[in-house]
């Protein structure tokens, strides 16, 4: 029986989980034919952070497929908006009001078409910069004090060339491999950020090279 008692008294002792402090979304659209265009880019960042640290993005919460990782000793939900692009706030939205996050605490991964593919661009907040995912975002948290990492996709061929075309078409196969390697970088600039380093974040990170 005294092991018995022991056992309760460790159940008693048990320290609570460290609660979700911050909150990881990776923009795209979902459906197949959306995988690998250039517009996925914050979809496949989640699915390398995912299959990085260990866990699953796929219980469908808060307009969203969720999943949960503690980095560094931080909690956070990851996310994958299931609304498309243009909608991508209100799943963020919805999850910020339930956990009570600030948008200081919401790191928000997208696609530019801006930088080179292989570029990484960290911010801490900013303007949408043309991007709708990010415009839904700003508009739905009503503030644009959200850091975000911007993944560059390649700049279209000419200015008249349709952007959304463009960010909707996949990436080309020979551009795949300078895309995925930037992504070996996602869990040493999360680490940084989920700790409040954005400085530390922006000067090993902006700009690197793949």
């Amino acid at each position: 029986m005294a092991n018995i008692f022991d056992l309760f008294k460790k159940i008693e002792k048990k320290e609570p989980s460290v609660p979700i402090t911050h909150i990881i979304v990776g923009l795209g659209n979902p459906g197949e034919k959306y995988t690998f265009t250039r517009h996925n880019a914050g979809f496949l960042a989640v699915d390398y952070i995912s299959q990085k640290y260990g866990f699953k993005v796929d219980r469908l919460k808060f307009k969203a497929l969720c999943g949960e990782a503690t980095i560094n000793g931080v909690r956070a939900l990851v996310m994958k908006p299931q609304t498309f692009m243009n909608l991508s706030g209100e799943a963020i939205q919805e999850a910020a009001n339930f956990y009570k996050i600030a948008p200081e605490n919401i790191i928000v991964i997208s696609d530019d078409a801006s930088f080179d593919v292989g570029k990484l661009r960290i911010r801490k907040n900013g303007s949408a910069g043309g991007h709708n995912g990010l415009k839904s975002v700003i508009e739905c948290l009503n503030s644009d004090k959200f850091p975000r990492i911007k993944l560059g996709v390649g700049q279209k061929p000419n200015p008249d060339y349709d952007i959304a075309d463009w960010v909707l078409a996949r990436l080309p196969k020979e551009e795949e491999p300078t895309f995925f390697s930037v992504l070996e970088c996602m869990p040493d600039v999360l680490s940084l950020m989920l700790k409040g380093e954005y400085d530390k974040a922006m000067c090993d990170f902006n700009g690197i090279s793949k």
